[in-house]
């Protein structure tokens, strides 16, 4: 191929209408999911079809796997990773379901706060790319039928709604709980009883079946795959919800069995009892300990089905306000600790308070991922230190900005301080501690000892501390709602208090309304989002709001290539004037001209 053709398909994709594909591919899936909610089978397994075949469909998801997500840069068994845009277009030409699967490669990753190492499966670009195509159509359906308390791998839905449940299950009473975990949940499922789950057309059936059997190469062997999802997958987190969907409607079913006590009718006696999930760790709550232990009973029958059984070291009875046996009050989930405190009457009508605070465990690793960071960097300049810690202490705080963290905050901003003292005292050995606190410690803004640089003229790079973060409540997603159902503006607003989003994100994502200003499409919960200098800090643009926009990551690259920033080879630059690119549909097909 010549470079001026080579150009031109480089052009081509970058001047792509992605708006209007993205329109055209959230209708359908909106109509997907509103067939899947009346239960009209018929309608939307037409409607998948549909979506499957057309070209914007296949373009999305080619996007989606070889620009926006993070792992474009990671090669499969092939070697193939960091498409050009040549290479994006003739991916999404021949990208069909029924094509060959290639195993995938299998890498080790650790366990947070373990020396376990966990498995991934990195299919190659060609299988990201279907998998993308087929999530597509799948999740949309699914989504309708999801039970309203699974949290986990879910668009709109995270930790914090899940802890946000639980708070509302036990606030008005105290609760036994059953805290359990799924073992070896990924790579255990067994294909046919989650094949015989999925329930679609035979299409994607052998397609699913095809990307289960794979194998899987590790060190250069090949081994099967007979049972489990390969973690790594872009349809492996759906794959695992669907196994793992009616945990919560069968406990309804036998709540539904009890006798109603106490004036109690039945649809109270069913609330009373609850099951909040979030991937393969989930609580079950009820005031009766025998109804309790019932529930586990239950719930151990039912995994069977899947090829899947609870993890006794992690699984435990224990009561949110009092001691049961040998357990103490309280419990552990995502990283928080859960638990009820007897109060006098003036503190609470009901004799107790529910806290959430973090888990002892969390604050023991990142005190220990601070410290680590503060040893490695003892010949560091301080704001190289500085500019290590700033992004481990802020993703941290704002993570548990949702909860009881005042009292944590400080006593770990305490610890770092000992730690950065003797940081500071190891450097300068000969010098006394007043020398050495007025070199790195000075009173910014009425706060004394903020740990920031010295420098006459310039703003200081100072230490973020954790008991500058404000605490927030979040507000629960509500129940049974969907980024699916239409409501775009709801599900924007949610994006930008989400306690995990960036202070200056969250500030650009109000300001623009919940839209980027490269596409004008309203941000969703699946979306890669990145702040861009509107001026260019090559051509003179400054650090400051006005001169900050936030865009999708795609769009973002697109802007950068017209730009003309150093080191990006999109084609877009060329002496040449740009061919309009035109879509005509001829015969249910998208044909691409040029005018």
């Amino acid at each position: 191929m010549s470079n001026t053709q080579s150009q031109r398909l480089m052009v081509e994709w970058h001047s792509i209408n992605w708006r209007k594909l993205e329109r055209s591919v959230y209708k359908l899936q909106k109509r997907i999911y509103q067939a899947s909610a009346r239960g009209d089978v018929k309608a939307y397994r037409r409607l998948q079809k549909t979506l499957m075949k057309s070209w914007s469909a296949r373009a999305l998801a080619v996007r989606r796997v070889t620009q926006d997500n993070q792992g474009k840069k990671t090669a499969g068994v092939d070697g193939v990773k960091s498409l050009t845009p040549k290479q994006r277009l003739e991916l999404t030409d021949i990208l069909n379901l029924g094509t060959k699967v290639s195993p995938t490669r299998r890498v080790w990753i650790p366990k947070p706060g373990t020396e376990e190492k966990r498995p991934l499966g990195i299919p190659t670009m060609k299988d990201r790319a279907l998998q993308a195509l087929v999530k597509l159509a799948l999740e949309p359906e699914w989504e309708a039928r999801f039970e309203p308390n699974s949290y986990g791998f879910r668009a709109g839905r995270s930790c914090h709604d899940a802890v946000e449940a639980i708070f509302k299950a036990i606030k008005l009473k105290p609760k036994f709980v059953l805290d359990a975990d799924i073992s070896k949940c990924f790579d255990r499922i067994d294909h046919e009883a989650l094949l015989r789950k999925i329930n679609t057309f035979p299409t994607i059936r052998r397609q699913v079946r095809a990307w289960l059997k794979a194998g899987v190469m590790d060190d250069k062997q090949l081994f099967p795959t007979s049972e489990g999802t390969p973690q790594g997958g872009v349809i492996s987190p759906l794959l695992a919800n669907i196994a793992l969907h009616g945990m919560e409607e069968r406990i309804k079913q036998y709540a539904n069995t009890l006798p109603c006590k106490d004036g109690l009718n039945k649809r109270d006696t069913r609330r009373s009892l609850s099951l909040i999930r979030y991937a393969d760790d989930f609580v079950i709550l009820h005031e009766n300990i025998t109804i309790v232990q019932r529930c586990k009973e239950i719930i151990s029958e039912w995994l069977k089905s899947m090829g899947l059984e609870l993890k006794p070291s992690k699984t435990r009875l224990t009561h949110t306000l009092n001691q049961y046996e040998q357990e103490k009050p309280g419990f552990d989930f995502l990283g928080f600790s859960i638990q009820q405190f007897p109060v006098g009457k003036y503190h609470s009508k009901r004799g107790f308070k529910t806290i959430i605070t973090p888990s002892k465990q969390k604050q023991k690793v990142h005190y220990e991922q601070i410290a680590n960071v503060i040893e490695t960097h003892k010949a560091a300049p301080q704001a190289a230190l500085i500019s290590h810690l700033n992004p481990i202490i802020r993703g941290w705080a704002n993570y548990y900005a949702t909860v009881v963290s005042k009292v944590a905050y400080s006593d770990i901003d305490d610890l770092t301080y000992q730690k950065l003292y003797a940081w500071a005292k190891h450097r300068h050995p000969k010098k006394n501690w007043g020398w050495v606190s007025k070199r790195y410690w000075q009173s910014i803004g009425g706060d004394n000892w903020i740990f920031a640089t010295r420098k006459e003229g310039l703003t200081p790079t100072r230490l973020l501390k954790h008991a500058d973060t404000p605490i927030v409540r979040h507000v629960k997603v509500k129940g049974e709602s969907s980024p699916y159902d239409g409501n775009l503006v709801y599900w924007s607003t949610r994006m930008g208090k989400n306690p995990e989003m960036p202070n200056r994100t969250s500030k650009l994502l109000k300001k623009q309304k919940g839209k980027c200003t490269h596409c004008e499409m309203f941000f969703r919960e699946s979306d890669v989002l990145e702040v861009d200098h509107k001026i260019p800090k090559s051509q003179g643009g400054k650090d400051i709001y006005d001169n900050l926009q936030l865009l999708h990551r795609h769009c973002h690259d697109t802007k950068t290539a017209n730009d003309g920033s150093p080191g990006i080879k999109s084609g877009c630059n060329s002496a040449e004037p740009k061919p309009t690119r035109i879509l005509e549909k001829v015969k249910d097909k998208w044909v691409m001209r040029y005018a």
